[in-house]
């Protein structure tokens, strides 16, 4: 059972899913699932979860609480997971991997985010990420989202920063960074949000799915292969499966 969005993706695209017995609410991709939901990420139901006698139960440190794997673990294993960082993703594959025995695929995987993060260590950009407004704030250089970037060649202009500070417009673009990204999610960026940045002489990029920045798994490696795709102007190969998905 997985009561984390970004690993009932993974899981099926490790060819695990039929390992999946339910999910949550939030829980869209793949696209066409037809499994029983618990409920929301924050307020699963424990006795529908109860009910359904899973193995294991899949968790994540933020976007679950204590309160529900207590009640859980009282009758089920379960397995949380924390990535700080891309590089722990590659790590989160391979045990994912070696729990639901299918090592082969997930490797797969794991040396497929290795590779590009070897390919993004080959550019060199600047940039900066919105994550709020009213006011504005940031990603900083302690985010899994500024790694992520990072990975793909980027330099956080507000890296010196941790967490979300709250920064002005202006003061961020007199950093100059080379492209401000505004995904949809947590906060939902406009194109007239984009359009005030745009105004002020910035490149801007969004907004665009935020799943790609803040999902971990192999929403990581759609990630850093979307910023490689527009760092490099939209040149190059690229494949919309689902709204979101670039290939390599």
């Amino acid at each position: 059972m997985s009561l984390v969005p970004s690993l009932t993706e993974t899981l099926f695209a490790i060819g695990a899913g039929d390992d999946v017995v339910a999910i949550t609410d939030y829980c869209v991709f793949p696209a066409g699932l037809t499994l029983p939901r618990v409920g929301g990420t924050k307020n699963p139901s424990v006795d529908a979860i109860r009910e359904l006698r899973p193995d294991l139960v899949h968790m994540n440190l933020e976007e679950n609480l204590e309160r529900d794997a207590r009640a859980i673990r009282a009758f089920a294993p379960i397995f949380v997971t924390e990535p700080k960082r891309v590089a722990d993703v590659a790590t989160l594959f391979r045990t994912l991997g070696q729990i639901h025995d299918r090592s082969e695929r997930a490797g797969q995987l794991a040396s497929e985010l290795e590779a590009e993060i070897a390919i993004g260590q080959r550019r060199a950009f600047t940039f900066a990420c919105a994550i709020w407004k009213s006011p504005w704030m940031w990603c900083g250089g302690d985010t899994y989202v500024s790694d992520l970037i990072t990975c793909a060649g980027g330099r956080n202009v507000v890296g010196d920063f941790t967490r979300y500070p709250s920064i002005g417009i202006d003061d961020v673009l007199a950093l100059h960074p080379d492209i401000v990204f505004l995904p949809d999610e947590p906060y939902e960026f406009t194109e007239a949000d984009a359009e005030e940045l745009r105004a002020r002489g910035a490149r801007v990029t969004g907004p665009f799915p935020g799943h790609l920045f803040t999902w971990h798994g192999v929403r990581t490696l759609e990630g850093l292969r979307w910023v490689r795709w527009t760092v490099d102007g939209g040149r190059g190969p690229s494949s919309l499966t689902d709204g979101s998905r670039f290939g390599a």
